[in-house]
């Protein structure tokens, strides 16, 4: 498979293929500048859907997209012959709803942990650039945006009683 992350890829191959269309959030992911970005927001209905659910069903919620994230990605990078599209963003998505699991629904919340979540999710610091390294194939495109996600929940829960 080819490295390059940012490789053109056909619309039609991505809208096209149910799976791919999946994982590139809609079409989100084609967004010629910062596709991982658009995917994030794709995230902010999903966390809206979701802000009512009880922490129990909200986390299965989360474990089943993060689940069904690993085979997706996989298989959509295989068909495109392209390892880690930047504009696959399912695990965007993921991402930044694991960073705002239990937030208070308000937009200031929402922007803060969108914006949490894309500072890890670019950045990745240690060990998030070390797994996005080291780990190919479906879990590794998901599990450095989960462990992005997750800094990015801790540092929201740290910052809270300062936003109150």
């Amino acid at each position: 498979m080819a490295p390059d992350k940012r490789a053109s890829v056909s619309v039609k191959a991505v809208l096209g293929d149910p799976v791919c269309l999946l994982a590139f959030g809609l079409g989100f992911g084609l967004m010629p500048v910062a596709p991982g970005t658009f995917g994030t927001l794709l995230g902010i209905p999903i966390y809206w859907a979701l802000v009512a659910a009880p922490p129990w069903a909200y986390g299965l919620v989360l474990a089943l997209l993060f689940g069904a994230g690993i085979p997706l990605c996989s298989v959509c990078q295989k068909r495109l012959g392209i390892q880690d599209h930047s504009g696959i963003v399912w695990d965007e998505i993921v991402g930044v709803l694991i960073t705002l699991w239990g937030a208070e629904p308000t937009w200031r919340n929402v922007a803060i942990g969108f914006v949490l979540f894309r500072l890890f999710d670019v950045l990745k610091p240690w060990p998030i650039r070390l797994l996005d390294r080291r780990i190919h194939g479906g879990l590794g495109i998901m599990l450095d945006d989960a462990l992005a996600g997750t800094f990015g929940w801790v540092v929201f829960r740290a910052l809270e009683p300062l936003l109150s």
